[in-house]
C-alpha cells in the first residue's frame, strides 16, 4: 500500500467529456434497467397513484446530487465520495466510502451480467447463463479500456434507444386511454389494505429511489470532464430532471391502463402495456430491455474502475491500480481488478443475496457526502465552483435516515456484514500507513 504521493507521477486522464455526453451519461446511468421493473414493485407498495413516490424519490435524489454538484466542481478528481470523505473526514471514512461504493458497483455489474443472460436474452437464442455473463464482462471491460469517449458515446446511442421505447409506452398508454380501456381514478389511488397513505408514499418512494441513483457514478469521470465547473451541474440536473419527467410518464400510462394488482405482480410491468395496447411485438422490448441491461453495466463498470483508479491515487488501494494505458490514458489495471470479483460473483450466482444491501450501501454513502460538503466549506477548492444552498446538504442527510429506516431487517443484516469488512479494512489501511510514516531519531 502507498501515500497518494507516490502516485503523483501517474500521468492523469484524458478530459474529452462535453455537457451533452455527459448529460447522456448520466441519463443513462439513471435510465437503467431498473426502469422495467420498477413500476411493478411501487404500484405493490403504495397503490395506483405510482407518479407520488416517484416525485418524492426524485425530491429527494435532488437534495443529494446538489451535494454531489458542488463537490465534484470544487475537487474534480476521480475518487468521486471516497475522495471526498478522505479530505473531510481522513482517510479511514474515505475508505469506508469507497469500499461501499465500490462493492455496490461490482455486485451491480455482476447482477446486470447475469440478468443480461437470463430472460430477455431467451426471446432471441438460448445460452447457458455463465457464459454469456463472462463473455459479456471481457467485452465490457475491452470497451471500458478503450476509451472514456467510446464509452460514452456508446452510452448516448444506447439511452437514446432507452428513451425511445420508453415513450413508446407512454403513446401506447395514452393511446389506451383514448380507447375508453385506462382507468383515470387508479391515478389518485394511495396506500394498501396493509398501510395508510404517508406510510405507503414512504415505502414507495424507498423503492422509486432506487431507479434515481446512479447519478453519483459520475463524479467518478468529473476529473475527464473538459470544463467541470460549467459542465457538471447542467448535464447532473438536466439528467436528473428528464429521468424524473420519464419516470412520471411511464407511470401514469402504466396506471392508467393495468390493474395495480397486474402490475405488482408481473416481472415485465411495461410489457403488460405493450400487450394490452397489441400491435408491438414483445420481442421490440427484449431488445430495448438488453440495451438498457448493457447500458447500465457500462456505465457503472466505468464508475467501479474510476473509484477504483482514485482510492489508489489517494493511498487507500494498492498503487498499481493507478496505471494507465499510454496512449489511450484509461485506468487499465483498475478496470481488470474491478471486473474480476464482478466475473466471479456472476458465476457463483451469490449475487442476489446481495443486490438487495445496494440501497443500503449507497444511503450509507450518501450520508457521507452530504456531511461532507458542510464540513469542507472551510476549504476553498477550485475558483468558480457550484455552491449548493446549506439547507439542502442538512435535508439530503435527514432523507438518507429517514429512507434507511425503510429498509428491511434482513437488508441491514446483509449490509451490516459489507460495512463491518469495510471498517476492518479501514484499520489495516491506516495500520499500514502509520507504519510506512518515518519515526523521529530512528528513520530519520
Amino acid at each position: 500500500m502507498s501515500t497518494a504521493d507516490d502516485t503523483s507521477a501517474q500521468p492523469g486522464l484524458r478530459r474529452a467529456l462535453t455537457t451533452p455526453l455527459l448529460y447522456f451519461f448520466i441519463l443513462g446511468d439513471v435510465l437503467g434497467a431498473g426502469v422495467y421493473v420498477l413500476v411493478g414493485q411501487v404500484a405493490a407498495a403504495s397503490g395506483g397513484a405510482v407518479w407520488v413516490p416517484l416525485l418524492t424519490a426524485l425530491a429527494l435524489a435532488l437534495l443529494t446530487a446538489s451535494s454531489y454538484a458542488e463537490l465534484a466542481t470544487k475537487y474534480p478528481r476521480a475518487g468521486g465520495a471516497s475522495h471526498y470523505a478522505t479530505l473531510a473526514y481522513g482517510p479511514g471514512v474515505g475508505f469506508v466510502a469507497g469500499f461501499c461504493m465500490l462493492a455496490a458497483g461490482i455486485v451491480s455489474v455482476a447482477a446486470l451480467a447475469r440478468g443480461f443472460a437470463g430472460d430477455y436474452l431467451g426471446e432471441f437464442v438460448t445460452l447457458p447463463v455463465a457464459l454469456v455473463a463472462v463473455v459479456f464482462l471481457i467485452l465490457l471491460a475491452l470497451l471500458n479500456a478503450r476509451g472514456i469517449k467510446e464509452s460514452t458515446r456508446a452510452n448516448a446511442v444506447a439511452t437514446l434507444i432507452e428513451v425511445g421505447g420508453l415513450l413508446v409506452i407512454v403513446v401506447l398508454g395514452a393511446w389506451l386511454l383514448l380507447r375508453g380501456e385506462g382507468d383515470p381514478g387508479r391515478l389518485v389511488r394511495l396506500g394498501t389494505p396493509e398501510e395508510g397513505v404517508a406510510a405507503a408514499v414512504l415505502s414507495g418512494s424507498v423503492l422509486a429511489f432506487y431507479s434515481f441513483v446512479g447519478f453519483e457514478t459520475s463524479v467518478n469521470v468529473a476529473e475527464e470532464t473538459r470544463d467541470p465547473r460549467r459542465c457538471y451541474p447542467r448535464a447532473l440536473f438536466g439528467a436528473l430532471l428528464t429521468a424524473g419527467a420519464v419516470y412520471v410518464l411511464v407511470g401514469l400510462a402504466a396506471s392508467l391502463t393495468v390493474p395495480t394488482e397486474v402490475l405488482a405482480t408481473s416481472s415485465g410491468p411495461l410489457l403488460e402495456v405493450v400487450r394490452a395496447a397489441g400491435g408491438v411485438p414483445p420481442t421490440v422490448f427484449s431488445a430495448i430491455a438488453l440495451i438498457a441491461v448493457a447500458n447500465g453495466a457500462l456505465l457503472t463498470g466505468i464508475m467501479a474502475s474510476r473509484l477504483a483508479f482514485g482510492m489508489a491515487r489517494d493511498g487507500l488501494l494498492p498503487a498499481v491500480l493507478t496505471r494507465v494505458l499510454p496512449g489511450r490514458r484509461t485506468p487499465w489495471a483498475a478496470i481488470a481488478a474491478t471486473t474480476a470479483p464482478a466475473l466471479l460473483l456472476a458465476l457463483t450466482g451469490s449475487v442476489a443475496t446481495l443486490a438487495s444491501t445496494l440501497v443500503l450501501l449507497l444511503l450509507v454513502v450518501f450520508l457521507i457526502v452530504n456531511t461532507a460538503v458542510l464540513v469542507l466549506r472551510r476549504e476553498p477548492g477550485e475558483v468558480g465552483h457550484f455552491r449548493a444552498p446549506t439547507a439542502l446538504p442538512i435535508l439530503g442527510a435527514a432523507s438518507c435516515v429517514l429512507l434507511a429506516t425503510q429498509v428491511e431487517a434482513a437488508v441491514w443484516t446483509r449490509g451490516s456484514v459489507v460495512l463491518i469488512v469495510a471498517v476492518i479494512l479501514a484499520g489495516l489501511v491506516a495500520r499500514r500507513r502509520r507504519a510506512s510514516r518515518p519515526r523521529p531519531g530512528r528513520d530519520a
